[in-house]
């Protein structure tokens, strides 16, 4: 008989949700148990998707029934997490962004080689069907030869939502540059641009733009704001577009829609946790489940986590600046 595969949970906030959700779609998987720093927390969650908790990390850890580990929690405890689940020999979810700075990133992907286990970081967007269709046409040459790439990402959040999560280049620019990186591939240089609108409880920028050439003198255009929701007509919510010398396609959250509020968006825009959902199926049933390989691992991983110190150095300091080979 085949095997079940047992998971476990470091981490039970709001987005464990989707993915306990996306578990529980799955024949052969079982949720086996979580952990979460607020106990009662994660008493509440365990008993609402039917599974154990534990009493620390370490405990899921020796856990010699759980095979995988989703690293839920704040990004400043991925690197720790993901070492000490990668040393268990757990192999590894974990959510965007996967670790706080580079040197962090190169040190995990160490451990995890030696190790021997499976990784994948959440870049969730790709592992949606529209994503994948403009992947697809690209790859295949639908659209010619790529001239454009455009990522807007134009949704409002509450200062004292935003004052919880780092600047919207680390937190929001991050999933436009593992996009451009599936799509449109790997910048050569790049401009970034940041501002702070009304922050009084949080300084941190809440709008930015990057501009970069590509390998192939293509240009990408990146923006991530939490300044404003876009009404207007064919509003730049979360779009994406792509142009070629042949022809061009676009992605939008804006062609699917529930007219109801969710946390820290104005609406439930439906292609979010169907991403989410998406990318937890994708990890156990084609990386775990059939060996597949993820479509963006841990070395895109370091690439757009140098890409994004990049932006920050470039906004930060007024300058242009070239990709490292």
């Amino acid at each position: 008989m085949k095997k079940t595969i047992k998971v476990g949970f470091i981490g039970a906030g709001d987005i464990a949700n989707l993915h306990a959700e996306a578990l529980r779609k799955l024949p052969g998987v079982e949720l086996k148990g979580l952990w979460n720093r607020t106990a009662s927390r994660g008493e509440e969650k365990a008993a609402k998707y039917g599974c154990l908790t534990y009493n620390t990390v370490e405990d899921l850890l020796k856990d010699p029934e759980i095979d995988a580990v989703f690293i839920l929690t704040n990004v400043e405890t991925h690197f720790h997490y993901a070492v000490q689940a990668a040393l268990a020999g757990k192999h590894i979810l974990v959510e965007k962004p996967v670790t706080e700075t580079l040197d962090e990133l190169k040190k995990l992907k160490e451990v995890i080689d030696t190790a021997g286990v499976k990784f994948m970081p959440v870049h969730n967007y790709i592992y949606e069907p529209g994503v994948k269709r403009l992947h697809d046409m690209i790859l295949n040459g639908d659209l010619g030869e790529l001239t454009q790439f455009y990522m807007m990402y134009n949704i409002h959040h509450a200062e004292e939502v935003r004052a919880k999560y780092p600047g919207v280049i680390h937190q929001i620019m991050t999933h436009h540059v593992y996009t451009m990186l599936y799509l449109a591939g790997k910048p050569k240089s790049l401009s970034c641009i940041k501002s702070t609108i009304n922050g009084t409880i949080a300084p941190q920028e809440n709008v930015a733009m990057a501009i970069m050439k590509m390998e192939n003198d293509a240009l990408s255009h990146l923006c991530a704001a939490f300044t404003a929701d876009d009404h207007s007509g064919d509003p730049w919510t979360c779009l994406i577009k792509v142009m070629g010398t042949k022809g061009s396609a676009r992605y939008s959250y804006r062609d699917w829609v529930i007219n109801s509020p969710n946390g820290a968006h104005s609406q439930t825009y439906y292609c979010y946790p169907e991403s989410i959902r998406n990318t937890a199926i994708h990890f156990v049933e084609n990386v775990l489940g059939k060996d597949e390989k993820p479509l963006s691992n841990i070395d895109d991983a370091i690439l757009c986590q140098q890409i994004i110190e990049l932006c920050e150095a470039a906004a930060e300091n007024g300058l242009h600046l070239n990709l490292e080979n």
